[in-house]
């Protein structure tokens, strides 16, 4: 029996096959580094090909992972672009069936890194080719991108695999919680649930404030871009069966959710800051305002370019920021770029289209949510009884990204956080503390492990004879429509926040999902 993403086998190590999977990263920012990076850890997949526009970022990827003892990239190892790629792959495998000699292999899967707004592009371009994907999170940044999405997906079930960056399931952390909670029933029956995402108090004006997810009507909610892999992994543990692809989910009845942006707003900026729109020229000095720029990427006190820090979050402001060959150059550029700024004569478009991570927290341009609830409800069958759960998101706090959560069960209680799992038992007054592995830093291993399972999937399908869909279920260890429901469920409180409404699962997903799908 393959290991399965929900024991703890999964970290074995798989040696290589004789033809291991050979894969593209499209998007060779953070996420796209981090992947390559697994996909070379885990031994048995090949990173093969590299596309984004931006030369420093190619180079990071294949200097490291794919050119590595060339002066550089060969045929089909770069590409400036996506669809560049695309081209490219049509025409080597027509000059494959035309019977020319030498031509360079191709690549079994992708890794789509790209900007949220263009997954749905790019799966829906790379959907005819037969590779297996990857899609980073959010699937999509609509609904109805999802469901193109997914109907791209659907024919291709039993011939690709495919996997999204809900990477909390694949950490051994929450791979013990399901564990516990599902298959050992250590509580009992569960009956509620508490889970929080602190996001940062800085690390959430880095990216929900200045960065790339500030605009919910360019990216999506702050709900979709930042937490739906805790929606996700909500439905994991509350709703899915105990194996995918076996049995029926217990479905949610309702959906509410409550918030908005509440600190991060004009209203709320410092009068001591008067008219100042950037950080640089603020009156109220480098210690004045802890949500200062300068504090956040020149200083020495967080993760700034004073402690000697080139990666995230300093080089997204300067992404060649590696390249200066001094301190003072790189401060220097760090600085140049921190000074940009926009006024009321800049065009909107212009706004939109960069990131200002320099203007001030109270000025900027940004509309998510800082802090929100979402309450879900689930109603009593034959075999699963009522039992509610409510996630809060919230931006300014402490802990960045180290969640916690609290499971009420008929026979105990757990409490989990991001290094240990308590267990209270009530029938036998024992307290169990559980201290699961942490074997990589990117989301307690779970970049990790998700890069592992999608490699031995698709190493399970072209060496061994798998069906996808068998694969899909032993190693990604969720169904298609499990990924869909997930992102579904972020848009369903969405609007019940949005409305100020409570909304009904079924009746909702009959509307908004099923006959959509059935209309096309």
């Amino acid at each position: 029996m393959a290991p399965h993403p929900t024991t703890d086998t999964a970290a074995a190590v798989q040696p290589p096959s004789h033809s291991p999977p050979r894969f593209i990263i499209i998007g060779a920012g953070s996420r796209g580094q981090k992947y390559a990076e697994a996909i070379n850890v885990v031994g048995c997949g090949v990173v093969a090909s590299v596309a984004d526009p931006e030369k420093h970022k190619r180079e990071a990827v294949g200097g490291k992972y794919i050119w590595v003892d060339q002066a550089g990239p060969c045929e089909g190892q770069s590409f400036t672009d996506w669809k560049d790629f695309l081209s490219y792959e049509h025409k080597r495998r027509e000059r494959v069936a035309a019977g020319e000699l030498h031509v360079p292999p191709g690549v079994d899967g992708a890794f789509i890194c790209v900007l949220d707004e263009l997954h749905r592009d790019v799966l829906l371009g790379l959907a005819p080719l037969g590779l297996h994907i990857m899609c980073e999170k959010p699937m999509a940044c609509s609904l109805q991108d999802c469901l193109s999405m997914y109907k791209a997906l659907l024919p291709r079930q039993q011939s690709n695999v495919f996997s999204v960056g809900h990477v909390l399931r694949y950490s051994p952390h929450n791979i013990m919680l399901r564990k516990l909670l599902v298959e050992d029933r250590v509580i009992g029956d569960i009956h509620s649930v508490v889970h929080t995402e602190p996001v940062g108090w800085w690390h959430f004006t880095h990216s929900y404030v200045r960065g790339n997810w500030r605009d919910e009507n360019r990216t999506g909610p702050s709900l979709l871009t930042k937490s739906c892999h805790d929606i996700d992994l909500l439905l994991w543990l509350l709703c899915s069966p105990a194996k995918a692809g076996q049995g029926e989910p217990h479905l949610p009845d309702t959906v509410s959710s409550t918030g908005g942006l509440q600190l991060f707003r004009k209203s709320r900026k410092p009068r001591a800051a008067g008219s100042a729109t950037n950080c640089m020229r603020c009156p109220l000095g480098d210690s004045g305002c802890k949500f200062s720029a300068k504090n956040i990427y020149l200083g020495s006190d967080l993760q700034g370019l004073g402690t000697g820090n080139t990666k995230w979050p300093v080089n997204v402001v300067v992404t060649d920021i590696e390249d200066y060959p001094t301190e003072e150059e790189k401060r220097a550029a760090l600085v140049k770029a921190l000074e940009k700024d926009y006024d009321q004569n800049t065009v909107s478009s212009e706004v939109s289209a960069a990131n200002w991570f320099g203007r001030c927290v109270f000025e900027a341009d940004n509309n998510v949510c800082d802090d929100q609830f979402v309450n879900i409800t689930w109603p009593e069958t034959a075999t699963m009884p009522a039992k509610q759960a409510t996630f809060h998101m919230v931006g300014p706090t402490t802990k960045i990204c180290q969640r916690h959560s609290h499971f009420y069960g008929a026979d105990g209680e757990i409490y989990a956080d991001s290094t240990q799992i308590v267990v209270n038992d009530f029938n036998t007054g024992r307290t169990t503390t559980h201290n699961p592995r942490v074997e990589d830093l990117g989301h307690g291993g779970g970049d990790l492990g998700l890069a592992r399972q999608f490699v031995k999937a698709c190493d399970m399908v072209k060496n061994y004879g798998w069906s996808a869909g068998k694969a899909q279920n032993e190693f990604i260890g969720c169904t298609l429509e499990e990924i869909t429901r997930s992102h579904a469920m972020v848009f369903a409180a969405e609007e019940a926040r949005r409305e100020k409404k409570v909304v009904d699962w079924a009746g909702w997903w009959q509307n908004a999902v099923s006959y959509q799908l059935q209309k096309s």
